[in-house]
C-alpha cells in the first residue's frame, strides 16, 4: 500500500495541489489524468521520492520496491540491454556485479569465499538465475528480438530504447510501478501485450497516459488532478469522463433553473413592491429569493480547443489514384513497394505499418515532398489538400514571427488582427500569448498552430501524420471530434487506438510487398488480422 497524507506541492507563485489524502492498494491500476501543467508528472516524482512535498507525507511499508519508467533515452548507453533491464532491480544488479567481481579476483581469499556464498544465497533468493530469461520474455513481449540482450544500448534506435526502458520498469516484480506515458512509440501489438501484463499484475500500478483506449483497458481507478485538488474515482477513463460530463450538465441545468426562478421573483418584486395590495406577496417572494443559491462551478484547469474543418467545396468523383508506387530511403531501404489504391469521396483511411517510416514516406510522396522511385499518383481536379507532417520543425525553428504574423502568412487575403485573434483563441491562444515568437512554443502549442493553419485552408482532403503527438487528452478529444465530423476525405495515422477506431472507415496496411486494404473499423481490422494468424 502507498499512502499519501495531507500532501501539498507549491512552487514560487503557484500551488499545484494541496491537502491530498489518497491510498493506493495492491491489485489496482490507477490512471492519473489532468490538463497539461496540472502536475501529473510532478505527482509521480513525489510518489517515487524524487521530490519532497511542501507539506504532508508519502509512506509505504518497509522494503517496498518502487520501479519507475525512466525518460532519459541516453542514460544507459554505456550498458548492454540485459544489464539495463536488470538494473530495474538495482539491489539484484549490484549483487550480481559484486559476485562476478569476487570470482574474477586472482587471489580468492577465505573472506571472499564467505562473502560470495552470502551473495549467492541472496542472488538465488531474488530470482537472479531467472533474470536473463525474465528479461528476454519482457523484450519479446514488447516486440524486440532476444538477440538484442547483449547489444549496447547506444546501438539501438530511440524507438527500441523506449521498449527496453519499459522492460526495465516492469522487471523483477516490484510492489509498485510508476509509468509516465508508457505507450509512446509502441506499436499496437506492444501496447496490447502491456495491457495484458498490467491487467494481471498483482502489485500497484500508477500510470500517466494520453491514450484513452489504454486507460480504459487497464485502469481500475482514475486519479483526477484538477481544481488544484487530486481526487480518486472508481472505474476506468470512459466511466470517469461520462460521469464528470453528466455532473457538469446537472449542475448547469440546476443553475439555469435557479437563475430563471430568481429572474421571475425579481421581476415580481420590482413590479409589485410599491403596490400595497401586493406588498405582502412581494415581501414573501423576497424572502424566497434570499434562500435561492446558485452553485458556482469551480474553474477547471482543463481547456478544450475548438477543432473544426470546413471544406470550401465538396470533393468530386475522382479523389486520389495511386498506382505501383515504389520508394526507397537515402540508405537504400525499400519503404514502399507496389503501392496501389484509389480513394472514394467518403473515405477516412487509417494507414498502418510495422515500419512507421513507410507511412510517413507515402504521405510525403503524395503531397509532393518526395519523388517516388517508380509508379505514379494523381489527385482529382476538385481536390484541395492540407498536410500535417509528423515533424513540424521547419515551420517554427528559428522563426521570430509572433503567432499573429505566423498565421497571417497562410491567409489568402489581408485578414485583420481581430479575425486572426479569434481564430487563435479557438486553439487556446489568448491575450498577449499571440505576440510571443513561435520559436519558443511547446510541442503541444506547435501542434495546435499547425491545426489552425490547416483549418484556414478550407481543404476537402486532409493528410495527417501522427496529429495526436504532444497533445493532452482534451486536445486529442477535440481533434478526434473535428475529424470525425469532417465532411471530406481523411488520410491519417496515429498511435492512439481510440482515435483510429472512431474516425477510420477504411484501413490500409503497408506491407513489405504491397498493401492490405479493407473497408472496416480499426477494431474490425485487428480482429481480421488475428484470424489470419490462427
Amino acid at each position: 500500500m502507498l499512502t499519501v497524507s495531507d500532501v501539498s506541492i507549491a512552487f514560487p507563485g503557484q500551488t499545484l495541489f494541496k491537502n491530498v489524502d489518497l491510498k493506493f492498494t495492491d491489485g489496482n491500476c490507477y490512471g492519473i489524468i489532468g490538463a497539461n501543467g496540472a502536475g501529473k508528472s510532478t505527482f509521480l516524482r513525489l510518489l517515487s521520492g524524487q521530490l519532497e512535498p511542501s507539506s504532508g507525507t508519502v509512506s509505504m511499508p518497509a522494503d517496498t520496491r518502487i520501479s519507475v519508467l525512466k525518460q532519459d533515452h541516453f542514460a544507459f548507453d554505456g550498458y548492454t540491454v540485459l544489464d539495463t533491464i536488470i538494473m530495474g532491480n538495482k539491489a539484484l544488479y549490484d549483487i550480481g556485479k559484486e559476485k562476478d567481481a569476487i570470482y574474477a579476483k586472482p587471489d580468492f581469499s577465505d573472506e571472499d569465499g564467505l562473502r560470495v556464498a552470502e551473495l549467492e544465497g541472496l542472488f538465488a533468493e531474488m530470482g537472479g538465475w531467472e533474470a536473463e530469461s525474465d528479461a528476454s520474455k519482457l523484450i519479446q513481449g514488447l516486440g524486440l528480438d532476444e538477440s538484442l540482450l547483449y547489444m549496447p544500448m547506444s546501438s539501438l534506435p530511440d524507438s527500441d530504447k523506449v521498449k527496453v526502458l519499459l522492460a526495465q520498469a516492469l522487471f523483477g516484480n516490484p510492489e509498485i510501478i510508476l509509468l509516465d506515458e508508457p505507450t509512446n512509440e509502441l506499436d499496437i501489438n506492444a501496447v496490447r501485450w502491456l495491457e495484458d501484463f498490467l491487467f494481471d499484475y498483482p502489485g500497484t500500478v500508477l500510470v500517466v497516459s494520453h491514450d484513452r483506449h489504454f486507460l480504459n483497458n487497464v485502469c481500475t481507478h482514475i486519479v483526477d488532478i484538477d481544481y488544484g485538488k487530486i481526487k480518486m474515482y472508481v472505474g476506468n477513463y470512459e466511466f470517469w469522463y461520462e460521469s464528470s460530463q453528466l455532473i457538469q450538465r446537472l449542475i448547469k441545468a440546476q443553475n439555469k433553473r435557479a437563475e430563471e426562478k430568481i429572474a421571475d421573483l425579481q421581476n415580481f418584486i420590482t413590479r409589485f413592491s410599491a403596490n400595497k395590495s401586493k406588498s405582502r406577496q412581494a415581501t414573501s417572494r423576497k424572502k424566497l429569493l434570499d434562500k435561492i443559491t446558485i452553485e458556482e462551478m469551480p474553474a477547471s484547469s482543463r481547456r478544450y480547443p475548438f477543432v473544426g474543418f470546413t471544406p470550401s467545396r465538396e470533393p468530386g468523383k475522382d479523389i486520389l489514384e495511386v498506382s505501383d508506387l515504389c520508394f526507397e530511403s537515402e540508405n537504400g531501404e525499400s519503404l514502399l513497394k507496389n503501392i496501389s489504391f484509389r480513394l472514394n469521396r467518403t473515405d477516412k483511411v487509417a494507414f498502418i505499418s510495422r515500419n512507421p517510416l513507410a507511412v510517413t514516406a507515402l504521405f510525403k510522396v503524395i503531397t509532393g515532398e518526395l519523388e517516388p522511385k517508380s509508379g505514379f499518383y494523381k489527385w482529382g481536379g476538385t481536390i484541395t489538400r492540407s498536410y500535417f507532417p509528423k515533424d513540424n520543425g521547419e515551420f517554427f525553428d528559428g522563426c521570430q514571427m509572433n503567432l499573429i504574423e505566423w498565421m497571417r502568412q497562410y491567409t489568402t487575403s489581408d485578414e485583420t488582427e481581430t479575425y486572426l485573434r479569434g481564430f487563435l483563441g479557438r486553439m487556446l491562444f489568448s491575450g498577449d500569448e499571440v505576440y510571443k515568437p513561435v520559436s519558443v512554443l511547446s510541442g503541444g502549442e506547435r501542434v495546435r498552430c499547425m491545426l489552425s493553419r490547416m483549418m484556414l485552408f478550407g481543404s476537402n482532403a486532409l493528410i495527417l501524420d501522427q496529429p495526436t503527438n504532444h497533445l493532452d487528452l482534451e486536445s486529442i478529444t477535440a481533434v478526434n471530434n473535428g475529424l470525425r465530423d469532417f465532411k471530406g476525405v481523411v488520410l491519417f495515422t496515429s498511435h492512439d487506438h481510440e482515435f483510429m477506431q472512431t474516425i477510420a472507415n477504411r484501413i490500409i496496411e503497408i506491407t513489405d510487398d504491397g498493401i492490405i486494404d479493407r473497408a472496416c473499423t480499426y477494431d474490425e481490422y485487428i480482429n481480421y488480422s488475428e484470424e489470419l494468424l490462427k
